[in-house]
């Protein structure tokens, strides 16, 4: 059942509206009231968590100039810099994660962390996130999900870059170590995405595939894909958010501002919303407009014993007299009565 996952008070799953996740990322540009500052503006947008990235540069790579160690793709966003410098710049230290998560939970916000290796898992142990996230490039590190999912708490993994099989061993691992509580993110590890990347109807297919939980890690700029993903099922739906994207930073380019935020929480839950059920016929709500459907009347005054004629009854707003389906039926038929223009027609008043 959708109800089984929760993180902290928040329930995910089919059931329940999207969880809508804030990715600070590297936006605080190593100022850390600014990163307050993103903390208190995703609460306002209605950001239901905050999520935070946990290594330094020396944990997730080498200081070693040139060669592999540099970028080379031109069509990065962090082309020719040089990954320890692009990491050193983008990494939150580790000292602000409490007072971080301090201003999210009091702004009435989940906080959690992505992990990039197992001394990471540790250190957010210590602060006691309520679940982890596992980045779409360390989806391949099964020690690292093995040590996250060893904790016993919900393990999201982004599902960029890997292919069915990688993914079948990234599951497999996260299980095996304990993980009862999995939701899986499609996500397209460019940057920023492009809706013709997005490829959402993998969604589905995810869920049948591994049957857990499957949201949407989100690149695109706009809304649009994320409200698709949650017409596909998607539960849970994570941005990048920045106070504003001319303040630059690693990751400001493809991240929301707050107002684009907020519209995003809005439409997604609205498309969860307007999921429903397979219904046919009048809602409740739909009853009062019944009135306005087209029905049966008398279109001039008749005598009583008179025939009634193409002439005489119409298919006419409003709905209170016999269905159109019986319109040929009726013709030729004679009235018991004196019937006034404007009188609905039933079955009573024929001969």
């Amino acid at each position: 059942m959708s109800s089984s996952i929760h993180i902290g008070d928040r329930y995910v799953g089919r059931d329940h509206p999207p969880l809508v996740i804030a990715e600070m990322s590297g936006n605080h540009n190593q100022n850390l009231d600014r990163a307050l500052a993103i903390v208190d503006a995703a609460a306002k947008a209605g950001a239901h968590a905050l999520k935070l990235q946990t290594y330094t540069a020396d944990t997730i790579t080498l200081n070693v100039r040139g060669g592999d160690f540099e970028i080379r793709d031109q069509g990065s966003l962090w082309a020719g810099q040089n990954l320890h410098d692009l990491y050193a710049n983008a990494y939150t230290p580790w000292a602000w994660h409490a007072p971080i998560m301090e201003r999210a939970q009091q702004r009435g916000m989940l906080c959690f962390s992505s992990p990039f290796d197992e001394s990471a898992v540790d250190f957010l142990e210590e602060l006691e996130v309520p679940a982890y996230k596992i980045a779409s490039f360390e989806n391949n590190h099964l020690p690292l999900i093995r040590k996250a999912a060893a904790t016993g708490k919900p393990l999201i993994i982004s599902t960029g870059l890997a292919s069915l099989g990688e993914l079948e061993q990234a599951v497999d691992a996260a299980r095996e170590a304990g993980c009862s509580q999995l939701i899986l993110l499609k996500c397209t590890s460019t940057y920023p995405a492009s809706p013709q990347n997005s490829n959402i109807r993998t969604i589905p297919h995810l869920r049948e595939l591994f049957g857990c939980e499957v949201g949407l890690s989100d690149h695109t700029m706009g809304v649009g894909v994320a409200v698709a993903a949650v017409a596909l099922g998607a539960t849970v739906v994570e941005k990048h958010f920045t106070l504003a994207r001319s303040d630059g930073g690693v990751d400001s380019s493809f991240s929301l501002e707050a107002e684009e935020f907020a519209n995003l929480v809005v439409e997604t839950e609205r498309a969860w919303y307007s999921l429903g059920s397979v219904l046919y016929g009048a809602t409740i709500s739909e009853q009062n407009s019944l009135q306005f459907r087209r029905s049966i009347y008398i279109a001039e005054d008749v005598r009583v014993g008179e025939i009634l004629t193409r002439k005489n009854i119409r298919c006419v707003r409003p709905g209170l007299g016999l269905p159109p389906q019986f319109y040929e039926a009726l013709l030729g038929r004679r009235v018991n009565s004196d019937l006034k223009k404007g009188t609905p027609l039933n079955w009573s008043v024929l001969s």
